[in-house]
Order: structure tokens, then C-alpha cells, then sequence
């Protein structure tokens, strides 16, 4: 698949760094990266400069200040610059944006949060810190035990009213032992509750897994001969945690795992080999860098070249997988030895990263249809994960989970066969847990994908409905994950809802395919299909 915009990160390979459709030889690398620096920060530059210039588009007033988050450049050199801001010093939640310019650094648009201008009489609370503290750590009471609260002064402006706030981060350990924190928003002048939601992005399996077979995986030899699971490619590393309690875990955690033969594992099902957790563990962690290269040039999971940290053996009887964006790393516990194996399948571990990279860009808030959202992408691009590896073992397939949570967790063509999630968008998905208000996105990407109606896909039979009895004809998994994707790092914001995310991929859809192009209608009559119009 040619990739629809060049990315900022080149790809080395060969020695030869690789940018868009030119090749520059390796002598040339450090010119090569010096004159994307400059183009980024020119890009920078022009976007401050168009956002002074349009104050009243982006709401940019006096006590303001901007901090960039991401910038993409597309191959006709249009520009997409993320902001964040400040106000007085305080992170303004709800008040992310970004300015898309042409290629001569003209404004050519704006895509805003729900907050505009933000202006407020004093930031100074009439509710303490330790107030804050105190009240966020009665309220977690059952959720989090051991607890520690961190409070902080902010802005809230999710809903578009800014006002002063409390964001409190209560840490701890969850029901199995996981490391939990619940975030309590409050506000700061009143005291009253504006919002909680859970801190953590976790995927709980209960199945068997069948690991991925027999695989090659990127070592590293050692000065003394042995050799480590450490990738020198994508540079991620993989520990034993020695059933650490997850949290205590920190990426300096745990024993590398090191080999005299670079043979690994022994292949079977609830092993006592504890490398065969971390084949699985290191291959698939991989396989996800690697599909967002590949895919999408993108270098890593915050797109700067680093590679995470990769725990097994987490905890004991931990029964979980997870993401955490403050050690940058990947956690997998043991399951319970008898029925509930490592959660390191490919759709699962994919899910779990994709949190970082949803975390680096759109940074969709982990609330209400939002949180769905951040919800679906992971498990849409977890599953093309799955796609994109083709493993014998794993078939790639639109049911997420199922070889470690069979026949599967959650799946895509009707997401209420699970009995929980929304296969169709109505005005109460916003009060269901995030897991299973994914469900209209994630019904929305089967329908884009495959289309309606009964079929059988990998040996699967699907069976998908339209909401509004129509009949969608679909443009394939590669095209309509391509449009996710750009609508997820270009349009997306942190408040987006489905609403928002149907102007965010038909946005997406016309930058790849054009706005008369059958993608593009596509796109729309998925939407519709799932009543989100």
C-alpha cells in the first residue's frame, strides 16, 4: 500500500533513508534530516503566526500560550499543526486544535476542540489542593486500593464553558492487583463533581491464547556471547517481571530476557519455559511498530523512534494486559495457570500500543462518546495489526480477541452479539461504558470495510445490519483504516464525538480518495448505516 502522506520520521533501511517515492543515499542522511527540521519548524512558525493573525477563529487571547503537539506534512506540502495550550500557566483541557495551512503556510482551515476562547477572572481556588485531594480519595473508595491522589490546577473547558478545576490522579492497585487510578475532575471554586473516568487503558482477557506459532524474532548478541530480547531494529526490550506487583512496575523493572543459543520458548500452552510468554510478547510488539511504519511512516508509537519497554509475568494471577504511557511500556500478567492465559495475541497487543499512539495525537478523552472512540481505535487498528502480521496461527479476521478471549471478546459486523455493545448510535451510547460505546465505530468500520449483509471472510461467517436498513457496499479494511488513521492524527481533537468523527473521516476520506470518489461515499453511507448523521 503506498503511503497517502509522507511523514516526518524517514525510514532507514539498507542505508538509504527513504521519504515519500526519493531515496537519498546515506551520506546525505544528516542534510536529509536537517532540512526536515527546518520544514517543520517553518511550518511551526507560519501556524503560530496564522493563529495571532485569525485570533478570533482559534479563540487565542491574552494569558495564552501555545504548545505544539504534532505536525504532519503532506507529499503536496499541506500542513497540519497540532496545538495545545496553556492559560496563565494551566493546561487548558478541551481547548486542543489544529491549524491546517497550505504548502506557502496560508491558512487553509481550522479543527478545534469544544473550548474557543478561554478567559477567566482568577485562577486562584477557592478549594484547596488538600480539600481536592481528600475529596478524590473518598469518592474512589472500591475502586482504587492503596491509594495516593495528585491533584492539579487546570482549565476545564471539555464542554466549551471554561471554568478552574481540580484534575485529581488517584494511583493505586485495581481488584487483581493491576496498577488503577481513577482521574476525579472538580470544580475548583465550588467543589462540585464535573467528571471521573479511569486513568489506565486495559484489555481484560479470560480465554486461551494459541500464541502466534513459530516466528522470527530480532535479538540482540551480547559482549559476552548470549544473546537478549532486545530489538535493534525498533529498539523495544522485553523483561521478565518475576511477578512484580504491576504497581510497582517501572521500565527499569524486572530481568531482561537473555538466551546462550537465541532459541526461545517452547511453544505450548501455559508454559513453565518463561520465555515462550515473551516470544509472543517481543514478535507482536514488532509486528505493531511495524504495521505503523509500513502503513502509515510512522516511527514508533509516539513517532519519534523509541521503543517501549515489554513486561510478562506481571503480578501473580494478573489477568490483564496494558498499555501505561507513564513508563512507556507494555504489561501482561499471567492469567490464573488454568484456564486464563499471557494476554500477548496479536489483536490485543496491538489494541493496547494503538493507546499510545491515540494518547500522542488525538488524545481522545477516555469519557462519554469520546472515549468510545478512543475505544474503537484501538480495537480497529489492534485488528489491522492482525491483517497486516497474515499469521497461519491467527488468522486475521473482524472478531477482536478471540484467541485469547474465545470465541472472542467483542467483534465488528454486530457488536451487540456481545450483549453489551451499540451496534447503532443513539443519544444514550454516551452513558455506556467505553467499551461498549466503541461499538457504533467499531460497526461503522466493518460496514466501510466489508458492507452489509451475510458473508464469509478467513473461514468466518459475518452477518452485518444497517441501522437504517440500507444496504453499504464496503471499500476494503486497507483504505478504510488509512482514512481512520489520517482522520484520528489530522482532524480529530480531544472532545471529538461520533458526530465529529464522521466530518473527521469524510475530511480524511477526500484529502485521500476526493470528494466524489466512491471512498468518500462510502465513508458516508457507513455513517449513516449507523445512524450517525
Amino acid at each position: 500500500m503506498s503511503r497517502p502522506f509522507l511523514a516526518l520520521s524517514a525510514m532507514v533501511a539498507a542505508g538509504v533513508i527513504t521519504t515519500g517515492a526519493m531515496a537519498i543515499p546515506a551520506h546525505s542522511q544528516t542534510d536529509a534530516v536537517q532540512h526536515r527540521t527546518s520544514v517543520r519548524d517553518t511550518a511551526i512558525s507560519q501556524a503560530k503566526a496564522n493563529v495571532t493573525r485569525h485570533a478570533d477563529t482559534f479563540g487565542f487571547g491574552a494569558g495564552q500560550t501555545l504548545h505544539v503537539k504534532d505536525v504532519v506534512i503532506d507529499a503536496d506540502g499541506t500542513q497540519h499543526v497540532r496545538f495545545e495550550r496553556t492559560y496563565r500557566g494551566l493546561p487548558v483541557v478541551g481547548g486542543d486544535f489544529v491549524v491546517h495551512q497550505k504548502a506557502d503556510g496560508s491558512l487553509k482551515g481550522s479543527t478545534r476542540a469544544k473550548a474557543h476562547k478561554v478567559a477567566l477572572k482568577s485562577v486562584t481556588p477557592a478549594v484547596d489542593a488538600k480539600g481536592s485531594a481528600a475529596s478524590a480519595l473518598k469518592r474512589s473508595h472500591g475502586l482504587v486500593h492503596n491509594a495516593k491522589s495528585t491533584p492539579e490546577l487546570i482549565v476545564w473547558a471539555a464542554d466549551g464553558t471554561p471554568r478552574l478545576a481540580w484534575r485529581t490522579t488517584v494511583q493505586g492497585l485495581g481488584d487483581r492487583g493491576q496498577p488503577h487510578g481513577e482521574v476525579f475532575v472538580t470544580d475548583a471554586t465550588t467543589g462540585a463533581a464535573i467528571e471521573n473516568y479511569d486513568a489506565e487503558r486495559e484489555a481484560t482477557g479470560t480465554g486461551h491464547s494459541e500464541y502466534t506459532g513459530d516466528v522470527s524474532i530480532d535479538t540482540t548478541q551480547q559482549a559476552d556471547g548470549t544473546f537478549a530480547l532486545i530489538d535493534p531494529v525498533r529498539g523495544h526490550i522485553t523483561k521478565d517481571a518475576h511477578n512484580l506487583s504491576s504497581s510497582s512496575v517501572k521500565s527499569s523493572s524486572g530481568t531482561l530476557f537473555t538466551d546462550a543459543d537465541n532459541i526461545w520458548g517452547d511453544g505450548k500452552k501455559f508454559s513453565t519455559d518463561r520465555a515462550t510468554a515473551a516470544v509472543d510478547a517481543h514478535a507482536n510488539t514488532a509486528e505493531t511498530f511495524d504495521y505503523y511504519k509500513t502503513t502509515f511512516g510512522r516511527n514508533g508509537i509516539k513517532n519519534d523512534g523509541r521503543g517501549a519497554t515489554v513486561f510478562v509475568h506481571v503480578g501473580t494471577n494478573w489477568d490483564n494486559a496494558q498499555w501505561s504511557d507513564s513508563c512507556f511500556c507494555m504489561m501482561t500478567g499471567d492469567g490464573d495457570g488454568t484456564t486464563d492465559p499471557e494476554q500477548v495475541d496479536l489483536d490485543t497487543m496491538g489494541h493496547e500500543m494503538t493507546h499510545g499512539v491515540t494518547s500522542a495525537t488525538a488524545n481522545l478523552r477516555y469519557s462519554g462518546e469520546s472515549g468510545g472512540l478512543n475505544e474503537a481505535t484501538s480495537d480497529i487498528l489492534g485488528t489491522m495489526v492482525e491483517w497486516y502480521a497474515n499469521n497461519p496461527v491467527d488468522t486475521p479476521d473482524y472478531l477482536f480477541s478471540d484467541q485469547s478471549t474465545p470465541p472472542w471478546l467483542r467483534r465488528f459486523d454486530k457488536p451487540s452479539l456481545d450483549g453489551h455493545s451499540a451496534d447503532c448510535w443513539s443519544k444514550s451510547v454516551g452513558r455506556l461504558d467505553v467499551h461498549y460505546s466503541s461499538g457504533v465505530g467499531n460497526h461503522w468500520f466493518y460496514l466501510a470495510s466489508e458492507g452489509s449483509g451475510a458473508k464469509t471472510i478467513n473461514g468466518v461467517s459475518y452477518n452485518s445490519p444497517t441501522c437504517n436498513g440500507s444496504t453499504v457496499t464496503g471499500i476494503g479494511n486497507q483504505k478504510a483504516s488509512a482514512i481512520w488513521y489520517r482522520a484520528l492524527t489530522v482532524y480529530m481533537t480531544s472532545t471529538t464525538d461520533y458526530k465529529g468523527a464522521r466530518t473527521a473521516t469524510l475530511n480524511a476520506a477526500k484529502d485521500l480518495y476526493g470528494a466524489t470518489s466512491p471512498e468518500y461515499a462510502t465513508v458516508a453511507a457507513a455513517w449513516s448505516a449507523v445512524n450517525v448523521l
